[in-house]
């Protein structure tokens, strides 16, 4: 039988939550700050923490407004998935695999959730959740598999944008030849990461837009890949560039790092352009019809 009235966490639960939190996951991130975050194309994952903590503390008054407490067999199922994420949590630790404990987060606060505030809560909270999934390091075969045709595709495109511009280049692979200098479109250029991060900032502001018109949210949703794609040719079309001008020096620097910040800018200014000619062409007819 369902319950007619959620009894919400006391506060000595809630602390204890919150210190086991805290116990179990600042060294899951110390972890994935010196090993993943680290490297050049994974430093995507703080934002994406930020992100994921904003859109929780967002959803958080609704979540305390439920007023209806989960069913047994709902408490049941939050319970297995607590227990899930926990062997996830000991196995991911014990064997250093940062996959398995940084993932162990999303089976154990949706086991949580289901056990406070049942399906609702957990509806309420999915966005939070999905993004939590940004941060879990993708296995190394699938970022193997997946990114060498984005690295190929990426390397054509640009390839053919700098020749149709009348740019001495020429391509080996995922290798771009311009004048004296030889640059390698790397993982971190093209990858797969950099694509997931992109995705993952571009539901974000559909989060933040939250237009009434279901269409025009699954419209944007579907040209945030494209987007992505394009926004990786930009910045590697812009390194190319800054190389053939200023030297190898130059490009392969400080300005090499700063390409990543280069890349979210494009992407987002790219879907707010997309979304505010969707909103001045096709939906402003509707609206006026």
């Amino acid at each position: 039988m369902q319950a007619s009235v959620l009894r919400p966490p006391s506060k000595l639960e809630y602390g204890l939550l919150l210190a086991g939190f805290l116990a179990m996951y600042i060294p899951t991130y110390v972890t994935l700050d010196r090993d993943v975050w680290s490297v050049v194309g994974q430093g995507h994952g703080p934002v994406m923490v930020a992100l994921t903590l904003w859109l929780a503390k967002q959803r958080w008054p609704a979540l305390m407004a439920l007023d209806q407490a989960p069913g047994n067999l709902t408490r049941a199922l939050g319970f297995a998935a607590v227990l899930l994420g926990l062997a996830m949590y000991v196995l991911g630790r014990s064997q250093n695999h940062n996959g398995l404990d940084a993932g162990s987060q999303i089976p154990l606060f949706t086991g949580l959730l289901l056990m406070y505030g049942g399906w609702p809560a957990v509806k309420l909270m999915a966005l939070p959740l999905v993004f939590v999934i940004t941060v879990v390091p993708l296995p190394g075969s699938v970022v193997a598999a997946l990114t060498g045709p984005l690295k190929s595709g990426v390397s054509v495109v640009a390839e053919h944008i700098l020749h149709w511009l009348d740019y001495p280049i020429g391509r080996a692979g995922v290798t771009l030849v311009i004048g004296p200098y030889k640059l390698l479109v790397a993982d971190a250029c093209a990858g797969l990461n950099s694509i997931f991060a992109l995705e993952a900032i571009g539901v974000f502001y559909l989060s933040l837009q939250q237009h009434t018109e279901r269409s025009r949210n699954v419209i944007l949703a579907l040209l945030i890949l494209p987007i992505s794609f394009a926004s990786n040719v930009l910045r590697v079309i812009a390194l190319v560039l800054i190389t053939y001008y200023f030297g190898d020096e130059v490009g392969q620097g400080f300005v090499h790092e700063f390409a990543g910040i280069f890349l979210m800018v494009v992407a987002t200014v790219l879907t707010i352009a997309t979304d505010t000619l969707l909103g001045l062409t096709v939906y402003r007819r509707k609206r006026a019809a």
